[in-house]
C-alpha cells in the first residue's frame, strides 16, 4: 500500500511537471507559439509518428485508436481512460505514453525507430492544455483572404509579416543586370540579348522594370518555357518505352498546343477542362490562325503513359495504366497522392479506396483512339451539309415514289406476319442492316450517325437512280479515306468466337480487350484483322482464351503499322452485323434482321429493310421513275464536301466510352473484386465529392466541373503554388505535388490563400499571376546574404533575399545556343531526332541519329524517346517521364561538370562562339572579353575578371609553346576560353 502511494505520488509529480512544461518555451531554440495550431504544429507530429498505427487506414490500425479525428482521439479506450481529454493533460493517456520511459509503454514504440523531440512533446502537451482543438487539414479548407486583391504591395506585405515574426531583415534590390537576366530566364528560359540589357539599363523611368517584364511575358519564348514546366507534370514523351519504344503518334501536337495556350494566356480553368474533358466540350476553342479545334488536344496527356509490348495479363496492364492516369491527374490538378489508396485506404490522407475506384471507373470508361488533328468548324459544317444533302436526296425520291407507299406497307405487313420465331444459337452484338447502329457509337465523320438503309444510289454522270442501298454501317457514307470509328458497347466475352460480316479496303476490325491497344503477335495478333475484300466476308476472331474479360469491337477504315495509325485515300469498310457464337458460324443470319429499329417515316425514306428490297424490285421492273436529273449536282456537291473531310494528320487521343463503375480491388488485386461496384464520383473529402456522376459515358466532364467548383479548395492553390515554385525555385508548399498530410506545410499560408483567391478573381490568368509576383519587391531582391541571415534562415524559406537558383537542363542548353548566336527560334512542328552516341544502344534504337546541335532548335523541340533520353537533359535533372514531377531534383554531381567539359555540343558551340567573336572585328583583348561577358552573363567583366582572362590566355599560349598566335591557334585559344565560360557557376546559375 505504501509503495502504491509512492508510485501515485511520483506519477502526479511528473504530471505536474508536464502541466507547466508548456510555459518553459525558453528551453527551445524556437519558442513555442502562444496558441498551438492543430494543422501547423500538431498534425505534422501525429502524421509522422502516429498515423501509421492510429490513422485513417483501418487495415493497419492498432488498439482501435484513431488520432486523425476528434471523435477517435477522445473516445473511451478499451483499457479505460481516453487518449486525449481536451484541457486536461493529466487525464490524457497520450501525454502519459509519450513521456513514459518504459519500452513497453512509450509511444512511439522503440521498434518504429521514431522518437519525439522534447519540443514536440511540449507542443502536444500545450495543445491539449489549450483545449485540443481539431481542424480539417489546412488544404481542405477553402482559401480566404482579407487583403485587397488589387493591392500591388500585398505580396511584399505578407512576406514581410513572416520575416518580422522570424526577426529577419530584407536585403537590397538586385542590380539591373541581374534583374533582367533573372526575368528573362525565368519567364522565357533564355538569356537576354545585349541590346535588351542596354535598353533596360538606359531606361531610368519608374516603369522601366514593369515594361521589361511585359516584353518577356509577351515573348513567344514565354510559352516554350512554361509549356516545358507543364510537360514535367504530364510525363511528356514521344515514345512509350519498354521493349520497342513505340511512337506516341502526334505527341508533339500536344506540346505545340501547350505553347500556344501559355502564350495566349488561356485561362487555367479552360486548360483544366480541355485536359480532363476536351473531347466533350460543347463549345471548343479554335486556333486563331487555322480554325482547327484546340480543346481536344488537351486530352492527349492521358495517353502519355508507358506502353508494354504483349503483356501476358492485359487486365493487370489496364490496371497499371489506369493507376498511372489517376496518379498523374490527381497530382497535377489537385496536388494529392490518390494512387496511395489503390490497395487500401490512404495511410495518411482522408482518401478512401472507394474514392480511388470511383475515379478508376472514370478512366476505365475512356477509350483510346487516333484523333484527326485538323478538325475545324469548317469541317464540321461540311459534314453537316453532307448529311443534309443525303436527307434531301431521300426526301426527293420519297416524294416522287409516293404511289408506292401503300403497296409497300401492305406487303411488309404480310412479310411480318409470315416470319416465324426461331431459336438463336448466337448473340447478336450489333445489327446495322436496319436504320441505325444498334447502340454502337460512331466517332469521327466517316460512318455518320445512321446506316445506309434506303440511301439513293445515283449514277453521277446522268443522275439516274440505280436503286436504294441495303442497310449497313459504311465508312463510305461520307466518302473514302475519311476517318471514323464504329465501336460496340462493352461486353463480357462469354463465347469462343466473335464474327463480323464485312467488306472493304485497307481497313481493320479490332477486338479491344481490357482497353489494350498495342495489339500484335505473339499473343494478341489475331485480335486485329485487315479487311481487303470487295465481297462480303465473315471475319472470325477466336477469343476463347479471354473468356470472362471485358471487350469491345472497333471497326475502322485504315489500320496500324507498328502501332502508328495510317489512313490511305482509298480506305473504306462496311459491316452488316457482329455476333458472338460457339462452334460454326450460325446459319440463316440473312433472315435475322430486327425490325424494331425502324422509324417508318416515308417522307425521309426511314423505312424497313424489306420495304427497301421491295422498292428495288419495283424499280427494276420499271414500276417506279428512275430519272432524277436534279440529283446529279447534289452528287457532285457531296463529293466536294467529302473531299474537305479527308485528313492525313492524327494524334493519339481519347473518345468517351460507356460508363463503367469499378469494384474495389482487394489489396489492389483485380482478381479479388468487391461485390458491389463503386459509382463514379470525385473524392469524398472535397466539395461535391459525394455527388455521383450521372452521364452515360465516362463522367470526365463532371470530373472537370467538380475540380473547378468554387468550393474546391485545391485547384487554384495548387496552380499558384506551382507558379511560385517556378519563379522562386521552391513553392510556398515545398511539396508541390502533395498537399496532403505527408506534404510540407505552407511557409506563408496567408500568402498562398491570397494568391489562390486572386488567381480566381483575375479570371484564372496565368500571366497576370506571374506579373503580380515578378513585379513584387520580394522577387527583385538581391541574392547576396549576410551571415546573420544565413544563420537565422539557412534555407531562405522566408525570402529575405532572392534564392540562388541553378538553371534547368533546357535553359542551360538553350542559353549556350543563344550566347553563341546559334539558336534557331523556329516554333512548333515535329521533334528533332535524338542525337545518338555510340553508347546509346538497345531495343527500339532509331535507325538514324539526329544532329549534335538539334538543328539549333530549343530543347523543347528535341525528341523525348523514353529508351534514349538525351544525356545532357538527364544529367541536369530533367525527370524521367513516368509520373508527375512538379519539382525537379537539383543535384550537384561530377557528371554535370563532365558534360560541360566533354559534351560534343558544348565543344561545338564554344568553337562557333569563338569564330563569331573573331568575325566581329573587335580590336583589343578587353573588347573581346567584354563581348563574351555581355553575351554570357548580361554584364561587363570586372577589372579582376579581365586580368584573370589575360592570365588564362598566357597559360594557354605557354602550354602551346608559341608566343605569337596564328589564326588557327587564335581560334583554338578563344574556343578554350569560351568553353571555360560555359563552365563557370554564373553561367548555369541565377546569382
Amino acid at each position: 500500500m505504501y509503495l502504491r502511494r509512492i508510485n501515485v505520488l511520483i506519477l502526479f509529480c511528473s504530471l505536474g511537471v508536464l502541466g507547466i512544461s508548456c510555459d518553459r518555451s525558453q528551453q527551445f531554440s524556437e519558442p513555442l507559439p502562444k496558441v498551438v495550431d492543430f494543422n501547423f504544429h500538431v498534425k505534422p507530429i501525429l502524421v509522422q509518428n502516429c498515423y501509421l498505427c492510429h490513422g485513417p487506414d483501418p487495415s493497419s490500425r492498432k488498439a482501435e485508436l484513431r488520432l486523425d479525428t476528434y471523435e477517435g482521439a477522445t473516445a473511451a479506450l478499451k483499457e479505460g481512460g481516453h487518449a486525449i481529454v481536451p484541457g486536461k493533460t493529466s487525464k490524457s493517456n497520450l501525454v502519459q505514453r509519450i513521456y513514459n520511459e518504459d519500452p513497453g509503454q512509450i509511444m512511439p514504440p522503440p521498434e518504429t525507430n521514431l522518437k519525439l523531440t522534447e519540443r514536440e512533446k511540449a507542443l502536444l502537451n500545450k495543445w491539449i492544455d489549450q483545449g485540443a482543438q481539431w481542424k480539417e487539414h489546412w488544404s481542405f479548407i477553402s482559401p480566404e483572404t482579407k487583403m485587397d486583391l488589387e493591392d500591388p504591395n500585398a505580396i511584399d506585405f505578407l512576406i514581410g509579416k513572416q520575416m518580422e515574426v522570424k526577426g529577419l531583415e530584407k536585403v537590397s534590390i538586385a542590380n539591373k543586370n541581374s534583374l533582367i537576366r533573372r526575368v528573362s530566364y525565368l519567364l522565357t528560359g533564355l538569356p537576354p540579348n545585349p541590346k535588351e540589357v542596354q535598353k533596360f539599363i538606359a531606361d531610368t523611368t519608374k516603369v522601366a522594370y514593369n515594361k521589361m517584364v511585359d516584353v518577356y511575358l509577351n515573348s513567344p519564348a514565354f510559352g516554350e518555357r512554361w509549356a516545358r514546366h507543364w510537360m514535367d507534370l504530364v510525363r511528356y514523351a514521344e515514345t512509350k518505352g519498354h521493349e520497342f519504344d513505340y511512337t506516341i503518334t502526334g505527341a508533339w501536337k500536344y506540346r505545340d498546343y501547350l505553347i500556344r495556350a501559355f502564350n495566349e494566356d488561356v485561362p487555367y480553368d479552360q486548360i483544366l477542362k480541355e485536359h480532363i474533358a476536351g473531347d466533350l466540350l460543347e463549345n471548343t476553342r479554335e486556333n486563331k490562325e487555322t480554325g482547327v479545334s484546340e480543346s481536344r488536344l488537351g486530352t492527349t496527356f492521358y495517353v502519355m503513359g508507358e506502353g508494354t509490348h504483349s503483356p501476358v495479363d492485359v487486365r493487370q496492364d489496364e490496371a497499371d495504366r489506369i493507376d498511372n492516369m489517376i496518379d498523374v491527374t490527381t497530382k497535377t490538378f489537385q496536388g494529392l497522392t490518390v494512387s496511395c489508396a489503390k490497395c487500401h485506404d490512404h495511410k495518411f490522407d482522408p482518401i478512401t479506396a472507394a474514392d480511388y475506384y470511383a475515379l478508376y471507373g472514370v478512366m476505365e470508361s475512356t477509350r483510346f483512339s487516333p484523333v484527326p488533328a485538323d478538325v475545324s468548324k469548317d469541317k464540321k459544317l461540311a459534314a453537316k451539309e453532307l448529311v443534309d444533302l443525303k436527307t434531301y436526296m431521300r426526301k426527293l425520291v420519297a416524294s416522287k415514289w409516293s404511289t408506292a407507299k401503300n403497296s409497300a406497307e401492305n406487303a411488309e405487313l404480310a412479310q411480318n406476319t409470315a416470319v416465324a420465331a426461331t431459336n438463336k444459337n448466337y448473340t447478336l452484338i450489333g445489327d446495322f442492316r436496319g436504320s441505325d447502329f444498334d447502340g454502337w457509337t460512331s466517332d469521327g465523320f466517316a460512318f455518320g450517325q445512321r446506316s445506309t438503309l434506303a440511301d439513293p444510289i445515283v449514277d453521277p454522270a446522268t443522275g439516274k437512280l440505280l436503286g436504294l442501298q441495303d442497310g449497313k454501317a459504311s465508312s463510305k457514307a461520307m466518302g473514302m479515306g475519311i476517318f471514323g470509328a464504329l465501336r460496340s458497347p462493352n461486353m463480357v466475352l462469354d463465347k469462343d468466337f466473335i464474327g463480323v460480316r464485312a467488306l472493304g479496303q485497307n481497313s481493320s476490325i479490332r477486338i479491344i480487350i481490357d482497353n489494350f491497344q498495342l495489339i500484335q503477335n505473339p499473343i494478341y495478333g489475331g485480335m486485329d484483322q485487315r479487311v481487303n475484300t470487295g465481297n462480303w466476308n465473315n471475319f472470325v476472331f477466336n477469343v476463347a482464351a479471354w473468356k470472362g474479360r471485358k471487350a469491345y469491337i472497333e471497326i475502322i477504315p485504315g489500320g496500324y503499322e507498328r502501332h502508328i495509325y495510317n489512313l490511305p485515300e482509298d480506305a473504306y469498310i462496311e459491316a452488316q452485323y457482329a455476333i458472338a457464337y460457339d462452334g460454326e458460324w450460325p446459319a440463316n443470319m440473312e433472315n435475322g434482321i430486327s425490325l424494331e429499329q425502324v422509324n417508318n417515316n416515308w417522307a425521309t425514306l426511314d423505312i424497313s429493310p424489306y420495304k427497301v428490297k421491295m422498292l428495288n424490285e419495283d424499280l427494276k421492273k420499271g414500276k417506279l421513275p428512275l430519272n432524277f436529273p436534279e440529283l446529279k449536282p447534289v452528287v457532285d456537291s457531296s463529293q466536294q464536301l467529302a473531299n474537305r473531310l479527308k485528313t492525313d494528320s492524327f494524334f493519339n487521343g481519347i473518345y468517351d466510352g460507356y460508363g463503367i463503375d469499378s469494384p474495389i480491388f482487394n489489396r489492389g488485386n483485380y482478381k479479388e473484386p468487391s461485390e458491389e461496384p463503386i459509382p463514379r464520383r470525385f473524392l469524398s473529402v472535397l466539395s461535391l465529392g459525394d455527388s455521383l456522376f450521372k452521364s452515360e459515358g465516362s463522367g470526365r466532364m463532371e470530373l472537370a466541373e467538380v475540380m473547378l467548383n468554387k468550393d474546391n479548395p485545391l485547384t487554384s492553390r495548387v496552380m499558384v503554388n506551382r507558379i511560385w515554385h517556378h519563379l522562386f525555385g521552391r513553392g510556398i508548399v515545398e511539396t508541390v505535388d502533395n498537399f496532403g498530410l505527408q506534404g510540407k506545410l505552407p511557409s506563408h499560408p496567408e500568402l498562398l490563400d491570397y494568391l489562390a483567391v486572386k488567381f480566381q478573381n483575375d479570371g484564372w490568368s496565368i500571366k497576370s499571376m506571374i506579373r503580380a509576383i515578378v513585379t513584387s519587391e520580394t522577387f527583385k531582391r538581391s541574392t547576396l546574404r549576410n551571415d546573420l541571415l544565413a544563420n537565422k534562415d539557412p534555407n531562405n524559406i522566408y525570402l529575405a533575399s532572392f534564392p540562388v537558383r541553378r538553371l534547368e537542363a533546357e535553359a542551360i542548353r538553350d542559353g549556350i545556343l543563344v550566347v553563341t548566336e546559334s539558336l534557331d527560334s523556329t516554333m512548333y512542328g515535329p521533334p528533332v531526332a535524338t542525337y545518338l552516341t555510340e553508347f546509346m544502344q538497345g531495343r527500339g534504337r532509331p535507325g538514324k541519329s539526329g544532329p549534335i546541335d538539334g538543328e539549333g532548335r530549343r530543347s523543347i523541340y528535341l525528341e523525348v524517346r523514353r529508351n534514349f533520353l538525351e544525356p545532357m537533359m538527364t544529367t541536369f535533372d530533367r525527370p524521367i517521364p513516368f509520373s508527375t514531377f512538379g519539382s525537379r531534383n537539383v543535384t550537384n554531381v561530377p557528371s554535370q561538370s563532365l558534360i560541360l567539359m566533354n559534351d560534343p555540343l558544348v565543344e561545338q558551340q564554344a568553337e562557333i562562339m569563338a569564330g563569331k567573336l573573331l568575325e566581329k572585328g573587335l580590336v583589343s583583348f578587353e573588347e573581346k572579353v567584354q563581348w563574351i561577358y555581355m553575351q554570357a552573363f548580361s554584364r561587363l567583366a570586372t577589372s579582376e575578371e579581365l586580368e584573370k582572362a589575360s592570365n588564362f590566355f598566357d597559360m594557354l599560349r605557354t602550354m602551346e609553346g608559341k608566343a605569337d598566335a596564328s589564326d588557327n591557334q587564335e581560334l583554338a585559344l578563344w574556343k578554350e576560353y569560351c568553353h571555360s565560360i560555359f563552365n563557370l557557376k554564373e553561367f548555369i546559375y541565377l546569382i
